[in-house]
């Protein structure tokens, strides 16, 4: 089900989301999974991209009113940065070759091909960030290390997407019951997934396809929300942006109902009224 309208065109007051984009880099060739709130000027964007020809790439992309920083974001350590022969699977973690061998088309997008020092910064320690609603994060295996150097953007966002893994790709690395743990005793509870990457196990070949899978998921985004039983302790125009990124993000178009339902709660509106009568319609 996809919507045929954004919510800017029902509620055009909604304030500007402010969205941090933890690995940035552009696998498409126009801005990215939040398109439809830059086009309605509903959302500013901060961006962290190591790798710097990509960071000029986002900035040229994006415009002036958003920002790109060529930052590894971290614990705030000194790391090794694994790079690969795909721009997109280098990591702060080594690449699990013994595991990845074992499947279709992942050893030829994740091989190693040297090793460099790097040091991390903290998202703590990135000062003009604001007050955040949106946290998107994609570093290949280290998302559980930004989290844990993220508690201010935490504090104030009602909406998380990261990447998680639900096998170790890379050496060591967190995968997604170490996440959903942390982001539950942060407040967040699980929404959704957006899509899931599966595999064959080599040499099975389904369609010709080496990117196809039968049962084997192996990583996927997912989507956390502030506790939907303690929306009553946000300020209203946290959950107007939250119904926005709901509804123009998710199409998840009863949790957006919900959250506007408080709203009209508080100020005795019809909001949610009126969001059904359009999506009916």
């Amino acid at each position: 089900m996809v919507a045929q309208f954004s919510l800017v065109d029902l509620l055009p007051e909604i304030p500007e989301v402010n969205l941090v984009d933890i690995g940035a880099m552009l696998v498409d060739s126009g801005p990215g999974p939040y398109a439809s709130l830059l086009r309605a000027g509903k959302a500013r964007v901060t961006g962290f991209e190591p790798n710097s020809e990509e960071c000029e790439k986002l900035h040229r992309t994006y415009g002036e009113t958003h920002r790109f920083y060529p930052f590894f974001i971290g614990d705030g350590e000194d790391a090794t940065f694994h790079e690969t022969n795909m721009a997109m699977t280098g990591s702060l973690y080594r690449p699990n070759a013994a595991l990845l061998e074992k499947f279709q088309n992942l050893h030829e997008l994740m091989t190693l091909k040297q090793t460099h020092a790097v040091k991390t910064h903290k998202l703590d320690d990135i000062d003009d960030l604001g007050d955040v609603d949106l946290l998107k994060i994609d570093t290949q295996g280290a998302e559980l290390d930004v989290l844990r150097g993220a508690t201010k953007a935490l504090a104030g966002a009602t909406l998380v997407q990261v990447e998680v893994e639900f096998l170790d790709l890379y050496e060591g690395q967190p995968l997604f019951a170490d996440i959903d743990t942390f982001l539950r005793g942060a407040g967040f509870r699980f929404h959704t997934f957006l899509r899931f990457s599966l595999r064959c196990f080599k040499p099975l070949l389904v369609g010709n396809d080496p990117n196809f899978g039968i049962r084997q998921l192996m990583w996927s985004d997912a989507i956390y929300v502030r506790d939907f039983l303690k929306l009553q302790a946000l300020a209203e125009d946290k959950l107007l942006k939250l119904a926005l990124m709901l509804h123009d993000l998710f199409q998840s178009f009863d949790f957006c109902h919900y959250v506007l339902s408080e709203v009209d709660r508080r100020n005795g509106s019809s909001l949610a009224d009126n969001y059904l009568g359009r999506l009916k319609e």
